[in-house]
């Protein structure tokens, strides 16, 4: 069977990303897919090269909100069908999904809100996984092989995160938050990394305070989720790329 390479990133801003390289880093990493969030742009503030892309086809979906959220699915094969939006009104609106259609699987950019700024967040954060959670069960039930990767904002277990105790009443690793993700493995989605990756303590995103980068005080919260019909190869996390606070995340999958 044919071998997929797809990657996931935060941008943190594609704009930012690409002022540290990020087309230099596109043209080394040369993945199949490329799933980006946080994109943070729109076709007026977005470098033509960026948003129409030699080599790929590519989709965006920027958040109604300038300058903020936003997601975009970039694909080598230039003869696909994009998918923007889940169905929910402010998610849409916040431009949080954007999925690509390829002949032998699906694959969707997914970004999660994050809850860290105070509660009126972390309400819309579990608002929106209540809504994720049957649309990706809708996803298992279509029988096509799918990926939906992307920043979940959520670390699963203390082997995704440097320091799981201090962190269990915080965002991004409260029990509720771990609690839905293990709904995800009970319901048939694999966690890519964790599966190709069983005892690595590696992780995905770090603060810009306190050195915490440097020292790999980190949490894995940019995730790759495979459904059943998807047989995967290897994954690993692309710590040095140094693109933006998080690294890229690399899933090589075979697809009938």
């Amino acid at each position: 069977m044919p071998r997929l390479t797809v990657t996931t990133l935060n941008v943190n801003g594609i704009r930012s990303a690409e002022r540290r390289g990020f087309s230099a880093w596109l043209e080394r990493a040369k993945p199949d897919v490329l799933c980006l969030q946080e994109v943070r742009a729109d076709e007026e503030t977005t470098p033509p090269e960026l948003w129409k892309p030699a080599n790929y086809a590519a989709r965006f979906f920027p958040a109604e909100k300038k300058g903020y959220s936003g997601t975009a699915v970039w694909s080598k094969r230039k003869t696909v069908k994009f998918t923007v939006g889940t169905g929910h009104a402010r998610g849409d609106g916040e431009g949080r999904a954007v999925g690509v259609h390829l002949p032998g699987i699906d694959v969707w950019s997914l970004y999660m809100p994050s809850g860290s700024s105070g509660p009126d967040r972390q309400a819309w954060k579990f608002q929106y996984m209540e809504h994720v959670l049957p649309w990706l069960d809708t996803l298992l039930a279509s029988g096509r092989p799918t990926m939906v990767c992307g920043d979940i904002n959520i670390a699963h277990t203390p082997m995704d995160i440097k320091n799981a105790k201090p962190n269990e009443k915080n965002s991004g690793f409260l029990p509720e938050e771990r609690r839905w993700l293990d709904t995800l493995v009970a319901r048939g989605w694999r966690d890519a990394f964790r599966l190709t990756n069983p005892s690595s303590q590696a992780y995905s995103w770090w603060s810009q305070r306190g050195q915490a980068r440097a020292k790999d005080v980190g949490w894995r919260i940019d995730h790759a989720w495979v459904s059943p019909g998807v047989t995967l190869v290897s994954s690993m996390i692309e710590r040095e790329a140094n693109l933006s606070d998080h690294a890229p995340v690399h899933v090589v999958v075979e697809v009938p």
